[in-house]
Formats: C-alpha cells, sequence, structure tokens
C-alpha cells in the first residue's frame, strides 16, 4: 500500500495541495483500476485453476504463490514497506503485465519487478548481505541465514509526511527538498 502510495503520488502528479489539480486523483484512479482489471482477470484464472485441481484431488498450491497472494513480508519485495519510496518505475499495469509474464514462465531479463539490467547493491541485514534491485530494491538474493530482514532505507523517512505528500510540491511536480523537508 505504501509503495503503492508513493508511485501513485508520483505518476499522476499529484500536488501536496489537491486543490491545485484536482484531475490528479483522477489519473491515479486510472492508472489503479487498470492494473486491478489485469489482476482480476488473472486472479479469476488462477481461482478457477485452482478448483480444477482440487476436484482432480491435488490439494496443496503450488509453491511459489502467485505474486498477488503473497504476505508483504515473507515476499521479495519486502523492502517497499520499509523504504516505499523504492518501488519499481514501471506504472501499475505495466507491473501486473510483467509478474504475470514471470508467473507463465516467461524468463524475462533483469530485476523480476522492474526489468533494471544494473548489478545489484548489497544491503547489511547485520549478520550477512542482501542484494537488491538497484532501481527498486527488489530482493535478488536473499541473506544466507533463510531469514527475512528489514531494508533500512539510507535516509530514513517518515510515513507521515509521504502520506501528506511532502516529497510532491504544489504543482505536482517532485520535490526538490524532500527528504530534507
Amino acid at each position: 500500500m505504501r509503495a503503492t502510495y508513493h508511485h501513485l503520488t508520483l505518476s499522476a502528479a499529484i500536488p501536496r495541495r489537491l486543490e491545485a489539480d484536482p484531475d490528479a486523483l483522477v489519473r491515479a484512479v486510472e492508472e489503479l483500476h487498470e492494473a486491478r482489471m489485469l489482476w482480476l482477470a488473472r486472479a479469476e484464472e488462477y481461482a478457477a485453476q485452482r478448483r480444477a485441481e482440487k476436484r482432480a484431488g491435488r490439494r496443496a498450491a503450488a509453491n511459489p504463490r502467485p505474486w498477488w497472494l503473497r504476505s508483504w513480508w515473507e515476499g521479495p519485495n519486502r523492502a517497499w514497506y520499509d523504504a516505499p519510496f523504492r518501488h519499481p518505475p514501471l506504472g501499475l499495469p505495466e507491473y501486473v503485465r510483467r509478474q504475470n509474464a514471470i508467473l507463465d514462465g516467461a524468463d524475462l531479463p533483469g530485476c523480476p519487478a522492474c526489468g533494471d539490467e544494473r548489478p545489484p547493491v548489497s544491503n547489511s541485514s547485520g549478520h550477512g548481505w542482501v542484494e537488491l534491485c538497484r532501481a527498486c530494491a527488489w530482493v535478488l538474493a536473499p541473506c544466507p541465514c533463510g531469514q527475512r530482514h528489514r531494508v533500512v532505507p539510507d535516509t530514513p523517512i517518515n510515513w507521515t509526511g509521504i502520506w501528506r505528500r511532502a516529497h510532491m510540491s504544489d504543482d505536482g511536480t517532485p520535490n526538490p527538498h524532500w527528504p530534507a523537508v
């Protein structure tokens, strides 16, 4: 939710003061709606497939579970909860299409979330190293201990500031002084 909200404020250019551009909310809702329609179609296909598998006697779901059924804690997008501004630069519909393609077995280049092909960046877990996508902080190689760890952002960001769109200016452009505001 946090990374999605941050993404939408940027992609729809939602200004700090909504009165400056009320159509920004419409743009955000349209992007969300398109991604939701793609997700719903895929979720309905998956539900029908699981019902057929259960009728055939296969009770256990395939692992890994589809991307929309993973909790934020167990998924490789854990960093998006800790650092919600480190999300894929793709639009939400493009992200959903990419995740669906991977679910279908496509071997897409680069980061599974955003496609970035640059070398990963290492992030300390306190006793080991986690390899993160340079663009979106997707966990490319988890900690050797097998545990999920909190990803601490380089610059601590207050969620309240993101919620209030402190990262945006009054005209809908990114605030050049954020996060020092």
